[in-house]
């Protein structure tokens, strides 16, 4: 059984955080729901633009992000079929509902002077892809049913990335865990990780994972910047 439900947000380093709200507001229609200091990180505010009540696109905003320089190939792809540095984001693919959707948007876009490529039928989707502020590679995609993994998993490609029938095995249905009730305690900063960097900056990594799951759970003033007495659109 898939633990994992959905995305809850998905987080994008901006430089200006008023003409990424604008793009995706203006361009895409998505609504802007929050706009705050980010808990716990010093001088950046964070912005989330709503993809439904437990989704969003998330960007982060820090002075410095300016500061730092743009190399294609290197920081950004450019494009959804251009390489980028590993673990870093090659394009941020968006689902809609149906075809009629997918041309909505696209006339959206194409009014407002964006060039849309597609759409381009993949079979196991239906996507159009476009840029974004800052050099995003955007993509907008749907599917008519659920990807089946029997067709879409290609042996050739199996070989090349070194996966065998016994990983496969395990990929396709992963084991379960029940879970201990949230007592396994934290591994230590030298175990095999992966690892963060330091979070929050200018404290050793192995205090703050060392710091008690209470301390944490109570380190941030969680309530909302805005005092509001009854819901309101």
């Amino acid at each position: 059984m898939n633990r994992i439900e959905g995305l809850h947000h998905l987080a994008i380093c901006t430089a200006d955080m008023k003409a990424q709200i604008e793009f995706f507001t203006d361009k895409l229609g998505m609504e802007l729901v929050a706009l705050y200091w980010m808990h716990g990180v010093e001088n950046t505010w964070h912005g989330f633009l709503r993809l439904n009540d437990e989704s969003s696109i998330a960007f982060v905003c820090h002075p410095d992000v300016a500061k730092i320089p743009v190399a294609f190939g290197q920081t950004h792809a450019g494009n959804p079929a251009a390489n980028v540095a590993k673990g870093v984001m090659q394009h941020l693919a968006l689902r809609v509902k149906d075809h009629a959707e997918l041309m909505r948007l696209r006339d959206r876009l194409r009014s407002r002077g964006v060039p849309v490529m597609g759409p381009m039928d993949h079979g196991l989707c239906v996507s159009m892809y476009f840029a974004g502020p800052e050099n995003l590679s955007l993509e907008l995609a749907y599917s008519t049913s659920p990807i089946n993994a029997r067709a879409w998993i290609d042996p050739e490609v199996m070989a090349l990335a070194g996966i065998s029938d016994e990983d496969l095995a395990r990929y396709r249905h992963p084991a379960e865990y029940a879970g201990e009730g949230g007592a396994v305690r934290q591994p230590s900063a030298d175990s095999s990780g992966p690892h963060m960097t330091n979070y929050p900056p200018g404290v050793a990594y192995a205090r703050v994972i060392g710091t008690p799951d209470e301390a944490v759970w109570n380190s941030v003033d969680n309530r909302p910047p805005v005092a509001v007495k009854a819901s309101v659109d």
